[in-house]
């Protein structure tokens, strides 16, 4: 690191050259990332997919890309309304690109309902949305919506940009530029600014490169510059706080980055590589959309890790001395900070020195019991319920649920392959159509069954497919709902007894969702125990213990199961609800895996800051109470206000009105402040304090293969460095 080091501040001009060339490259190609991201959500390899692509291929349609036209009538005439509903639908669906007028029907006596479908995704239709609208115009009589999954995502698509404002601009930027401020105490504090701006466009720059040849979802930019600027932060901190540290011991500037660099420039490496982990957990799902997640959750540290050994040393080497001169705070209470015998950080880890039994029996029992209503968590794949009602689809879909059932706008689209051309003819076919009928409408859940065999809605110019529409009662992601594709595929469809040359997928709304959590939870797991092997074979080369990288994880895991329980309690349980959060029963299925993805990477950062800090002390020769009183001194502060940044940042999400940005907000938020209190301040030390010599325990044949030095159990062997290294 050293030599490295010496080398960028040689030649400190050409690498910031190289960054600002490689900012204007890669924010050119950024500028045209958003035309290649999509929100398209698939499924591949399940009944879900496989039922698509029928209704696409030979129908023409997609169960996710059509469009409701809802009709209510105040004079309980539906009938009568019929044709007026007709022609506004023809209308709307002539600015529908393949879009096509499928069917009208009274529902009851006061809503007629009309069906548009086309081919397109939901991320294509709802670009229709407000033309459909305007062709449809008012009837006489009745008031109409536009509803269905398109037009809902096209009428949540400026809420999410105005939440997002809201929470951002009015709560997380202002509160983290006070902490910033603050924290830093000098002009410093613009370092982290500068640091996002090389570092956040460059990676959108990279991840351009990749949307050109796979699908990635919209949101990976948010997703970047949230965990960019989080990172940003993080490494400055910890690098300015260390480059002021060795200055005031009187070192030269190039001397206190050379320093720098090897201690906190060396925890930035261990730190980046880690957080790169546990976010490229994404990468090795088996959806399209979280994959896209991954590959920003890989080159992001990367690309930041790059940037600290070589941006921030020249930047430091030129501008450091003279950014920290101009002071924003008081001297005195400057000076009070840089007094770390007398500092809080310093009374608090005397404290826990003298009593880490209790401290470490008692953070544990309030985590557990954090993180023990995770055993009421019960996952969804979202649903309509927990949006703002004010919108005109949420409206139409109210009055669909009144007038037939909640899962009118995402019905289960049985599609059923006879095996030939004229198929649905075949005797044996309408024999077992009956049956499947009359087992649907016994079902409990289900609302209508739609289909008619010379229907060319519901069959093919071919005649080899048939496609079945169940209305459910509740919403598509309803518990209810997800029951009954349970009994669908189990019990309803065999008992139809379809002959054997035919073949019966289930796609739509419920089985899409139940796939969706099937094939999640499937591979979930396992690449959790995958990041956590790896997680732990670089920790024991970071750290040079195998104890450390152990105890990390686990009190991770803690963490992040007090995050989970605090959902239940605060969504399921409705305890939330007094803050305007909004109750809901489930938790959507992708937050848990998002979670832990950017949960682990995140606490792992504070983790490595922390402990590096403390091993740096032990092997300069201090105690093992020392090193860790010293580590808690010196980075507790840092490792805090960075904490309460990232609080602030994903308490942005919380502002909104969408319960699954609330639910994902809430619980990045929660699992950072538990982290950076009750885990890294209390149980990280006095953990450390009763495995005493234990920490450090580094086996010779382990050593050897890591090419580090050994720390035998029961020794102290002080790594002694010259002075000034």
């Amino acid at each position: 690191m050293e030599r490295w080091t010496r080398f960028v501040l040689r030649h400190r001009w050409s690498f910031l050259i190289g960054w600002v060339a490689v900012f204007a490259v890669a924010g050119l190609a950024s500028s045209k990332l958003s035309g290649l991201l999509t929100n398209r959500f698939t499924l591949p390899g399940t009944d879900s997919q496989r039922a698509e692509r029928i209704l696409q291929d030979h129908f023409g349609q997609r169960s996710t890309g059509s469009f409701t036209l809802v009709a209510k009538t105040d004079g309980g005439d539906a009938a009568a309304l019929v044709p007026q509903v007709r022609e506004a639908a023809t209308r709307a669906a002539a600015k529908l690109p393949t879009g096509k007028l499928v069917s009208v029907q009274p529902l009851g006596d006061s809503v007629v309902a009309a069906q548009i479908v086309s081919d397109l995704d939901p991320a294509d239709a709802k670009g229709s949305t407000d033309a459909m609208r305007a062709a449809a115009g008012p009837i006489a009589g009745a008031k109409l919506y536009l509803t269905g999954q398109a037009a809902t995502e096209h009428d949540l698509d400026p809420v999410f940009a105005q939440d997002l404002k809201k929470g951002e601009l009015y709560l997380a930027i202002p509160i983290a530029l006070v902490i910033l401020v603050f924290t830093f105490g000098t002009l410093s504090f613009l370092l982290p600014f500068a640091f996002s701006l090389v570092t956040i466009p460059t990676t959108l720059g990279i991840i351009w490169i990749f949307a050109n040849f796979m699908e990635l979802t919209t949101y990976l930019t948010n997703l970047v510059s949230l965990i960019g600027l989080g990172i940003a932060i993080d490494y400055s901190l910890l690098m300015v706080y260390r480059f002021r540290e060795e200055l005031r011991k009187g070192a030269s500037t190039e001397d206190a980055v050379v320093t720098t660099m090897g201690t906190a420039g060396r925890a930035v490496v261990f730190s980046g590589t880690a957080v790169a982990i546990g976010l490229a957990l994404l990468l090795f799902m088996p959806l399209p959309f979280m994959r896209g997640f991954g590959v920003g959750g890989l080159i992001i540290p990367t690309v930041s890790v790059v940037a600290a050994l070589t941006f921030l040393p020249a930047v430091l080497s030129l501008l450091g001395r003279r950014l920290e001169r101009v002071r924003l705070l008081p001297k005195t209470i400057m000076d009070r900070r840089a007094d770390h015998e007398r500092g809080f950080w310093a009374k608090l880890a005397r404290w826990i020195m003298r009593r880490p039994w209790p401290v470490a029996i008692g953070a544990t029992a309030l985590l557990l019991l954090l993180a023990a209503p995770v055993l009421s968590l019960q996952l969804g794949p979202g649903s309509n319920e927990g949006i703002p009602k004010r919108l005109e689809s949420v409206q139409g879909l109210d009055v669909l649920a009144a007038a037939v059932g909640a899962g009118a706008t995402a019905p289960t689209a049985l599609v059923i392959d006879t095996g030939k051309a004229g198929g649905t003819r075949d005797p044996e076919i309408t024999a077992a159509l009956g049956r499947l009928r009359r087992g649907l409408e016994a079902d409990p859940q289900v609302a209508r069954v739609d289909f008619a065999a010379g229907d060319r809605q519901h069959v093919d110019a071919s005649g080899r497919y048939l496609n079945v529409q169940v209305i459910g009662k509740s919403d598509y992601g309803k518990p209810e709902s997800l029951a009954f594709v349970d009994r669908l595929r189990g019990d309803i469809v065999p008992a139809a007894r379809f002959p054997a040359s035919a073949r019966v997928v289930a796609g739509g709304g419920p089985p899409g969702g139940k796939d969706f959590i099937s094939l999640t939870y499937s591979w979930f797991p396992w690449l959790v125990v995958a990041v956590l092997v790896a997680t732990y074979v670089l920790l024991v080369r970071a750290f040079r213990s195998l104890l450390l990288p152990l105890k990390a994880i686990i009190l991770n895991g803690l963490s992040i199961g007090a995050a989970y329980g605090l959902l239940v309690v605060v969504f399921k349980w409705g305890w939330g609800e007094p803050l305007g959060l909004i109750a809901y029963d489930q938790v959507e299925g992708w937050i848990p895996v998002m979670l832990f993805a950017m949960l682990f990477g995140l606490s792992m950062d504070y983790e490595v800051f922390l402990v590096s800090r403390m091993r740096e002390e032990w092997d300069a020769g201090a105690s093992n109470e020392d090193a860790v009183v010293v580590g808690l001194e010196k980075t507790g502060r840092l490792v805090t206000a960075a904490g309460l940044i990232m609080f602030a940042a994903f308490m942005g999400f919380v502002a909104g009105s969408i319960v699954g940005l609330q639910q994902f907000g809430f619980g990045l938020a929660a699992a950072i402040l538990i982290d950076v209190t009750i885990v890294r301040s209390l149980l990280v030390p006095s953990a450390m304090k009763l495995f005493g010599h234990a920490n450090w325990w580094l086996p010779e044949g382990v050593a050897r293969i890591l090419r580090v030095p050994s720390s035998p159990l029961g020794e102290h062997r002080p790594i002694l460095r010259p002075a000034g290294k």
